[in-house]
């Protein structure tokens, strides 16, 4: 964290990216083997928490006004993202970029690269009723 407020305020993460932080691992197995550190960089899947999303998808132009003489006002538009801050991202690794700023490691995933999004949500419950 820096003085003026969260270090990813300072990150734009562009289109249809979401912004990870892996998610820490124990270096030790169930049966108490230590695992070297890349160990976990080799897997096909990672997991990590979203930190923050892209604006989405873009979406092109509406058709032509049958107006002329109205003003066009060209303002980007997105679809947005299903993913969320806070979200647990499970994601295919290959796909990945991973950064590092000011000693903290994050990784830069496609949208179409996540596979599953798990969300602490208090409405959860009541859909799985």
């Amino acid at each position: 964290m820096t003085q003026n407020g969260n270090i990813t305020d300072k990150f734009v993460v562009v289109g249809d990216r979401v912004l990870i932080k892996p998610k820490s691992f124990d270096e030790r197995t169930k049966s108490g083997i230590y695992l070297p550190p890349g160990v976990q960089e080799k897997e096909k899947i990672q997991s990590g928490y979203v930190v923050k999303t892209g604006p989405g998808y873009p979406v092109g132009p509406p058709p032509e006004s049958d107006e002329p003489w109205k003003e066009r006002v060209s303002v980007a538009q997105y679809i947005p993202l299903q993913a969320k801050v806070g979200d647990l991202a499970i994601f295919i690794q290959s796909s990945s970029y991973e950064i590092e700023y000011e000693d903290e490691r994050y990784i830069i995933v496609p949208n179409s690269a996540i596979l599953v999004l798990i969300r602490e949500d208090d409405d959860l419950d009541y859909y799985l009723k």
